[in-house]
């Protein structure tokens, strides 16, 4: 399947003097497969998995320096060639060996050989590893495909994808027959989800039958991770947070709370559990502004946040089996109906490079899911599973005096395109666009 990294990779190539690279995701979200692909754009392509291939780990025993690594992967692997200019390194599985971090300073002077680096849990020993290559590489965060991609799969080619924009920038509504098309395939791309392998054995069957069993396993997958490397943290606890998440957004209030998690849960207790999830991949946190106005970092309260699975397949299989039944074959997404949309934006919203921040007023009726910033303004983002009243935004609207930052608005829904004076109305499907339309929107 084509995707996004793609072209983010032969640009870092295209560049001059380009620093290695660490490519960090959660599990099973194609970052091996991505690369591999990648690599056959050079002449020489070396994998090297530090888990696959132990005897790998002792590479950097003579030193850190090219000259030592390479004579390291030679003795290892005779046949290796390095080209320069022309060879690509794959370390993979970082974590396994995170000493291989103190050689990217040496690649980089070098600038013979290019290097990139990957690991499923490689976020969670980030700190080990960055401390090692300070100023020696750069950073890419990969995650599950999004909607566009999912789209891309489907057939639709990037000429329709900015038809679709046009339209978005324009505010000119969609025909029945285009808004009922995707809200279809955004339906489907809500219970598949984007990780790799299971979008493609969709895309092959058009079937949902073998979707719900890949995607259990894999969040068995990740409580298995959670076992193997959290290390100092009590992994009891981690797994309770990690399947408490449905629970917390099933409800009106979406906020997690610890001390729901489980009897007598202090907050104290769990330090540390939310921050390894979301190091993992596993996770993104949404943070709960102390007030709606600008800046947004540092903005906000650490104990009040949502949490929202990093794929919205795994919350829909982590859900139970009723549920997934009903919304697989008869598109009844239920109870869980504001959960699934409101994971979905989260999801596009992080993909699209945008912070999470969400505002809860005290003794309030005042609620908003989402907040994006512009250049100048604040845009409030509302998620409605139903076509109900908009209060919260029409009071951030309205209030001019008390929220001078706030211009317009967006409501994101199962409507068409529209435009009533103070909030843009938007299909669910849009919001992989929404932050492209807000830099372009903000220039007219």
């Amino acid at each position: 399947m084509k995707r996004k990294i793609d072209s983010i990779l032969m640009n870092w190539r295209a560049e001059r003097n380009h620093r290695p690279l660490l490519v960090r995701g959660a599990r099973q979200v194609g970052k091996t497969y991505s690369i591999r692909q990648f690599g056959k754009s050079y002449g020489s392509f070396l994998e090297i998995n530090f888990i696959t291939n132990p005897e790998y780990r002792e590479i950097f025993a003579q030193g850190y320096s090219v000259a030592a690594v390479l004579r390291q992967i030679s003795f290892r692997n005779p046949a290796a060639k390095f080209i320069a200019g022309d060879t690509l390194i794959f370390f993979d599985e970082l974590q396994a060996c995170p000493d291989c971090a103190t050689c990217l300073k040496f690649f980089q002077e070098d600038g013979r050989y290019d290097v990139v680096c990957s690991g499923s849990m490689m976020g969670v020993n980030y700190h080990e590893i960055t401390s090692n290559s300070v100023g020696y590489k750069q950073d890419l965060t990969m995650y599950s495909l999004d909607f566009e991609e999912f789209l891309w799969g489907k057939g639709y080619h990037a000429e329709q994808i900015e038809d679709i924009y046009g339209q978005l920038l324009e505010m000119k509504p969609f025909t029945d027959g285009e808004l009922g098309i995707m809200f279809e395939h955004f339906l489907d791309y809500a219970v598949v989800g984007g990780m790799p392998a299971i979008v493609q054995d969709y895309l092959d069957t058009g079937l949902f039958s073998h979707t719900l069993p890949m995607q259990r396993q894999l969040l068995l997958d990740y409580e298995e991770d959670i076992v193997k490397y959290a290390k100092g943290l009590d992994k009891a606890k981690i797994k309770s947070v990690y399947r408490h998440i449905p629970v917390a957004l099933a409800r009106e209030n979406k906020k997690f709370q610890i001390t729901k998690v489980a009897p007598n849960a202090r907050s104290r207790d769990y330090a540390g559990c939310i921050d390894w999830l979301k190091d993992a991949g596993i996770i993104q946190v949404c943070h709960c502004l102390n007030f709606s106005s600008l800046p947004l970092k540092g903005n906000y309260d650490e104990t009040k946040f949502k949490i929202y699975f990093h794929d919205n397949g795994l919350l829909v299989a982590s859900l139970d089996d009723e549920s997934c039944l009903d919304l697989r074959q008869n598109r009844n997404l239920g109870v869980y109906k504001g959960a699934i949309y409101e994971n979905l934006v989260a999801e596009a919203l992080v993909k699209s490079g945008a912070p999470l921040y969400y505002y809860k007023q005290e003794n309030s009726q005042m609620e908003m899911d989402f907040f994006l910033r512009t250049t100048e303004s604040l845009v409030p983002v509302e998620v409605k599973a139903k076509n109900g009243a908009t209060a919260s935004l029409r009071q951030l609207l309205q209030n001019h005096e008390k929220y001078p930052e706030i211009g317009f608005g967006v409501k994101l829904c199962h409507k068409n395109l529209g435009f009533n004076g103070k909030f843009y109305t938007m299909p669910y499907f849009c919001t992989f666009l929404l932050r492209r339309w807000l830099q372009d929107n903000t220039k007219k």
